[in-house]
């Protein structure tokens, strides 16, 4: 039901998650980010609470390989359940229970980690964390959204997907980017993309308006209130 992809940018240390699905809302269950700590997704007949503690975890200092393996060795129904998870250092981690559903696939590289479960073809992950990898000088978030769109160029899910979601951590606690297509009968991926061309170049002006709204630019423009 799902295809994610969970990544950090050494450069500039943000961390962020990339979700597509034919449930509705799924980066409001599957995709989550801590500022300075990681990333991780919590998919396949999903609970969410496993995605805050494998944040939990990464911020007591483990790696995301040990993060992952406690999270499985300890909770019920893990044989449900796909998760990802990328810390601060060291390698991202995947794990894929025994009932993960239908053809389901991991890809684990260097800064990111995708997975998916009933999917259309097994190399979608593979085919994400290329296209992430391709231009590391891109913004995270950028190179996210280049993932999402190579998934489903690769098959994606066997079925049609109406619902995407980009979550990005950056230098404050909020998440500087949590962007939704909650349910759309069109592209969700395609509509994310667009979602991220329209809020790319405010990105920065909103964090800076929360800091310091004396100084920050464009602050009670018509239109743009928030």
């Amino acid at each position: 039901m799902t295809f994610s992809l969970a990544a950090r940018c050494p450069r500039t240390g943000e961390f962020g998650v990339v979700v597509s699905s034919s449930s509705p809302a799924v980066a409001a269950r599957c995709a989550y980010v801590r500022a300075g700590v990681g990333a991780a997704c919590s998919q396949n007949v999903t609970d969410p609470r496993l995605g805050p503690e494998l944040l939990d975890a990464l911020a007591d200092g483990v790696g995301a390989e040990t993060a992952v393996a406690r999270l499985t060795q300890a909770v019920r129904h893990v044989d449900w359940r796909q998760l990802t998870a990328v810390g601060a250092s060291g390698e991202p981690a995947a794990y894929s229970g025994d009932r993960t559903l239908g053809v389901h696939a991991q890809a684990v590289g260097a800064d990111a980690v995708a997975a998916g479960n009933l999917l259309a073809d097994p190399g979608v992950p593979a085919a994400m964390l290329a296209a992430f990898a391709a231009d590391p000088a891109a913004p995270l978030a950028q190179r996210l959204v280049d993932a999402l769109s190579a998934g489903a160029a690769a098959g994606g899910e066997a079925g049609p997907v109406h619902s995407a979601g980009l979550l990005v951590s950056g230098q404050v606690p909020w998440p500087v980017t949590d962007l939704r297509v909650d349910w759309t009968d069109g592209d969700p991926i395609a509509e994310l993309a667009a979602l991220w061309k329209r809020w790319e170049p405010q990105a920065a002006d909103y964090v800076r308006r929360a800091l310091d709204p004396d100084a920050a630019p464009g602050y009670g423009v018509p239109g743009d209130p928030a």
